[in-house]
């Protein structure tokens, strides 16, 4: 490849991931292309602080306050719905600018972040199953399990209470798989914010209830890095004093839970669900599908030129070859996704979209297995033929694109549409850095809803469709490539 087509190739490529990141969910552009306008990280499934709604509006006490004192200050804000433990890892790499999301404010998150004025007083509660008599206090928790939300107060007192009373700790990311947990019998209590858990008990599905009064809990603050965006904590510690004062926060604090408010957590049926949440559904589908074609089409590309590397002759290439697929097969899509978005950017002081991270993270985990791939149908084809074609004068290159390619290709096809439907299904771990997929789509109607039962037989049913859908297609390019 010459210089300029290797320019042109490099251009395409950042253009394509450009488009990509845009398409697959706007809100994720970079804020320093946006002059003036603070990123804000937070969790979109800690109702009623932010949530959701129907209409796929963020809304909740947090997302009321910060629009409210915004407008107060003048400033502008997109917020950037990442998750909580995620937000947090955001927060300390300066992907946001800032984070609101039910954020108790400690002394060992002060030391690694400034904090405003508490917006916010709560204490912790703990639900048990309605229909469960056996516990009636703290002590009556001894041999048993608790639930607890990652990274809640909730979850701090229960470690604490740990200490002095032997049981056994469940952690989850979410407060709703959470309550389903203890509704079903894994768990035997859960510990919540306590204006959180009573916002979740208007709902008629929760058959929970609370047998003890709330603990003495933290307060909640608006949170930035330490030393970082001085500016946007003085906005809004001086938006809250004003907002107090001329009503506008006790309006929003009532409107979500004031004696007149109302959960908007309905108990809907599996066809009620899909009826109610189908826009929202498709946009996650879609982003799962265009973050699957997008990721595969790079991850073929470099798998492609690795198998190459693999089956040649020269040294050198086998050994690069050897240690890409060792390195990416070997670090876990999780792990490396979150060392893409979070310590790639920390450590080059740049900012990355979630969009982008997320597509990078899959094709390095995606091409090492397609250069397997390669290699093994390459490695498959007769080595005599190879023999045959270079003894006959045809230069290794062409012998390899005339001779073997064409019949390796045919051998890699199945394996080829393995891959691409192992590529879909791991898209759904990429929900950890922020990219509302299906998977996460799922996670924040639950929020809402509270179907955990149904809404995850939605999400299972749609990669099912999906998978059968895009497994017949190629099959059938396969059968047709077959017969050429």
């Amino acid at each position: 490849m010459t210089i300029h087509k290797r320019s042109l190739f490099l251009t395409a490529i950042i253009l394509l991931l450009g488009l990509f990141s845009t398409a697959l969910n706007p809100q994720e552009i970079s804020a320093q292309a946006k002059d003036g306008k603070y990123i804000i990280g937070t969790d979109v499934t800690f109702a009623p602080f932010e949530y959701q709604d129907t209409d796929g509006n963020y809304v909740g006490i947090d997302m009321d306050l910060l629009k409210a004192i915004a407008q107060d200050q003048g400033f502008e804000y997109e917020v950037k719905p990442l998750g909580f433990s995620a937000s947090l890892q955001a927060l300390e790499t300066n992907q946001v600018d800032g984070m609101i999301a039910g954020m108790s404010i400690t002394d060992e998150r002060k030391a690694t972040f400034d904090f405003s004025e508490p917006y916010f007083e709560s204490g912790v509660v703990m639900a048990i199953a309605e229909s469960d008599d056996t516990i009636k206090n703290y002590e009556d928790l001894a041999g048993k399990t608790v639930a607890v939300k990652t990274g809640t107060t909730g979850s701090a007192f229960a470690e604490t209470l740990q200490k002095e009373i032997d049981f056994t700790i469940n952690t989850f990311e979410d407060s709703a798989n959470m309550y389903e947990d203890v509704q079903a019998g894994n768990s035997d209590a859960a510990f919540e914010d306590y204006p959180v858990m009573a916002y979740a008990l208007k709902n008629d599905r929760l058959k929970l209830k609370t047998p003890l009064d709330p603990e003495p809990g933290d307060k909640y603050g608006f949170a930035v890095n330490k030393d970082t965006n001085p500016e946007l904590l003085e906005m809004f510690d001086a938006g809250l004093i004003n907002i107090r004062a001329n009503g506008k926060y006790q309006e929003i604090l009532d409107t979500y839970i004031g004696d007149d408010a109302v959960s908007e957590a309905s108990d809907i049926g599996f066809f009620g669900l899909i009826t109610e949440n189908s826009r929202e559904l498709l946009k996650g589908l879609g982003r799962t599908l265009l973050l699957t074609f997008v990721a595969f089409f790079i991850a073929t590309i470099v798998g492609l030129i690795l198998g190459l590397f693999s089956a040649s002759p020269n040294k050198a290439l086998n050994i690069i070859a050897s240690l890409y697929v060792d390195l990416f097969r070997g670090i876990p899509l999780l792990v490396l996704a979150f060392f893409v978005y979070f310590s790639i950017p920390q450590l080059l002081d740049l900012r990355l979209s979630a969009a982008v991270g997320g597509v990078i993270a899959l094709s390095l985990n995606t091409s090492a297995y397609i250069a397997e791939l390669v290699r093994g149908g390459i490695q498959a084809v007769d080595s005599g033929q190879l023999e045959a074609a270079r003894s006959l004068g045809l230069p290794y290159n062409t012998a390899m694109r005339k001779i073997v390619l064409p019949q390796a290709i045919k051998l890699m096809i199945p394996s080829f549409i393995n891959q691409f439907v192992i590529t879909l299904k791991d898209t759904s771990i990429l929900s950890v850095i922020g990219i509302v997929e299906l998977t996460q789509t799922g996670k924040i109607i639950i929020s809402r809803t509270f179907s955990s039962g149904n809404m995850w037989l939605v999400v299972a049913l749609m990669y099912l469709i999906v998978i059968t859908i895009l497994t017949k297609i190629s099959n059938y390019l396969e059968r047709r490539l077959n017969n050429d």
